[in-house]
């Protein structure tokens, strides 16, 4: 086998492990920061050596796979109805990546932060309030139809940080924002935005009322901080 081979088969192995290792940080708040950056390297890996396999790939077929991809994906969008997600589910035990990350940092650094005056806000569903929606999506939504699932329309990131900060028994501070990217990684640019999002359309279209914990709520039931990875 040629260097170019080995290469090939290394990066498979790598991000094999990677992913793997990924998966198994992100179970755990302790471990979530680490576990995502884990995944995303995996990820680079298996692209990379994807397109140094020059017997399996042409640049032409990828080309024309996105072109084709996105002619669907546009169709989709003005055929089947759409449901706005928020940027964090509300789970019921520790597995939400979010929620999981912020604790990992606070238990890092000794802080609970929030950038600036922790104003900027947050939307937030619970996993079965969204399941259900989605089932009310599928019955009766009308073809081409925006729907946010949306139960928490904004939480402010201050108040997400109080509740890990009590739980923690850490300070909750202020993060400069220059000083955003060095304290939260890449969640940095996620927590700097305000992003209320309504549902108040969605509710009156399908009859959808949210009837699970918020988050702050279902953060405020300690699942996130118990427990240790093994």
């Amino acid at each position: 086998m040629n260097l170019q081979t080995y290469f090939i088969e290394f990066s498979y192995l790598l991000a094999s492990i990677l992913f793997i290792l990924g998966l198994k940080g992100l179970s755990h708040p302790e471990t979530a920061k680490r576990g995502m950056h884990l995944a995303e390297f995996g990820m680079m890996m298996a692209i990379i050596g994807t397109l140094m396999h020059f017997e399996i790939v042409s640049y032409t077929w990828i080309i024309i796979g996105l072109l084709v991809g996105s002619t669907l994906g546009l169709a989709m969008g003005v055929w089947v109805p759409m449901t706005a997600m928020p940027q964090r589910t509300a789970l019921s035990h520790a597995f939400g990546a979010f929620a999981a990350a912020l604790v990992g940092i606070a238990r890092d650094t000794g802080v609970s932060g929030y950038i600036g005056d922790g104003s900027n806000r947050w939307p937030a569903v619970h996993r079965l309030d969204a399941a259900h929606l989605f089932r009310l999506a599928l019955e009766k939504a009308p073809a081409g139809s925006v729907l946010h699932a949306i139960a928490d329309e904004g939480v402010p990131i201050r108040a997400i940080a109080e509740v890990i900060g009590r739980h923690l028994d850490v300070p909750v501070v202020s993060v400069p924002a220059g000083e955003a990217s060095g304290h939260f990684g890449f969640l940095a640019g996620f927590l700097a935005a305000d992003n209320p999002v309504s549902s108040t359309l969605t509710r009156a279209l399908l009859g959808w009322q949210p009837a699970h914990p918020g988050l702050i709520e279902d953060l405020d039931k300690g699942h996130y901080f118990h427990g240790r990875p093994a």
